[in-house]
C-alpha cells in the first residue's frame, strides 16, 4: 500500500509540450487527488508565424494558465528563448530546485531522441537535474530529495537511434475530452501556428465551439489504444480492451524503479496480473 498519492511533475520544452506528453494522464492523477504541475521550460517565443518576443512569450503564458484551470494542474513556465535551449549548468541547477521544492513522486518529460533541439535538451537537462536532486552537496540552498523520483519518458514516433519502448499504458478515455479542452486553450499553436506549418490554414473555423470540434477531429486519434493494447490488458485486465484512447510511456533507469505499477499509478485496478502480490 502507499503512504500517500504520488506528486506529479510534467516537463515540456514548450507551452502545450505537457497537455500532448501527458495531459490524460495528468487528469486522471488530479481527480484521484494527486498534487500535479506542469513545466515548460522555455517561454515559446518563437512558435508563430506572426507574432514573437515578449509579445508571443505573453500570449502563450497566458494560454498556459486558461490550461491549467482546467484541470486544476499547477503552470509554471520559465523564461528560457524557444530555439535557444541549451543543456547549461545554469538551467541544470534552475531545475533541480524546482524539482526539489516540488518533491515529486514521478516527473514525466520528452526522451532525448526528438527532432527538435529543445525537446532534446530538455530531457538531457531533466534527466541529469533527476541525478543530482538527492545530492546534498549540490545547490546546497534547497533541501534534496530523499529518494529519486521515477522518471518516465513520453510516448513519440522517432525510431533513430532508438524507437520508443512502452512500458505502462494508461487509459485515458474518462480524460480525453479535459485533455482536448487544454490543447483548446493554445489557440496561438493549434489553430494558428500548426495549421499553418501543416498547410492546413484554411481549414481552421471561426467559432470557438466549432474549432473545439475540429480540434478533436484532428488529433484524437494521436491517442488511440490499439498500439497499446497489450498493455492496457496487462494493467487493467479485461476492462484495458475497451479503452479508445491511451497514453504509454517508457520507465527511465535513470530515476526510481518501482516494483508495482500501483506504486505510480492511483487509477489502475486495486489488483492487476502485472502484480508481484
Amino acid at each position: 500500500m502507499r503512504e500517500r498519492e504520488p506528486s506529479v511533475l510534467v516537463i515540456g520544452a514548450h507551452p502545450d509540450d505537457p497537455e500532448l506528453q501527458a495531459g490524460g494522464t495528468s487528469v486522471l492523477f488530479a481527480r484521484c487527488g494527486n498534487s500535479v504541475q506542469f513545466i515548460s521550460v522555455t517561454n515559446g517565443d518563437a512558435g508563430h508565424h506572426r507574432l514573437s518576443g515578449e509579445e508571443l512569450a505573453e500570449r502563450r503564458k497566458a494560454e498556459a494558465a486558461m490550461s491549467s484551470r482546467v484541470a486544476g494542474i499547477g503552470y509554471v513556465v520559465m523564461d528560457n528563448r524557444d530555439g535557444e535551449l541549451e543543456p547549461t549548468v545554469d538551467n541544470r541547477k534552475d531545475l533541480i530546485r524546482r524539482i526539489r521544492e516540488f518533491r515529486p513522486d514521478i516527473i514525466i518529460t520528452h526522451r532525448p531522441y526528438d527532432y527538435h533541439p529543445d525537446h532534446r535538451y530538455t530531457s538531457i537537462l531533466v534527466q541529469d537535474a533527476v541525478f543530482f536532486a538527492s545530492i546534498p552537496n549540490i545547490c546546497p540552498d534547497v533541501p534534496p530529495l530523499k529518494r529519486k523520483p521515477v522518471l518516465l519518458y513520453s510516448g513519440d514516433s522517432f525510431f533513430k537511434p532508438l524507437p520508443f519502448h512502452a512500458d505502462f499504458a494508461v487509459g485515458i478515455d474518462q480524460a480525453i475530452g479535459a485533455k482536448l479542452d487544454m490543447m483548446h486553450c493554445h489557440e496561438s499553436q493549434f489553430y494558428e501556428f500548426l495549421p499553418l506549418s501543416l498547410g492546413v490554414p484554411e481549414k481552421v473555423p471561426e467559432g470557438g465551439a466549432e474549432r473545439r470540434a475540429w480540434l478533436e477531429s484532428q488529433w484524437a486519434g494521436e491517442w488511440r489504444a490499439d498500439p497499446w493494447r497489450e498493455l492496457l490488458a496487462r494493467f487493467y485486465g479485461e476492462q484495458g480492451k475497451s479503452f479508445r484512447y491511451a497514453e504509454a510511456f517508457e520507465l527511465s533507469e535513470y530515476g526510481h524503479i518501482p516494483a508495482d505499477p500501483r506504486e505510480i499509478f492511483p487509477f489502475l485496478p486495486e489488483r492487476t496480473p502485472h502484480s508481484k502480490e
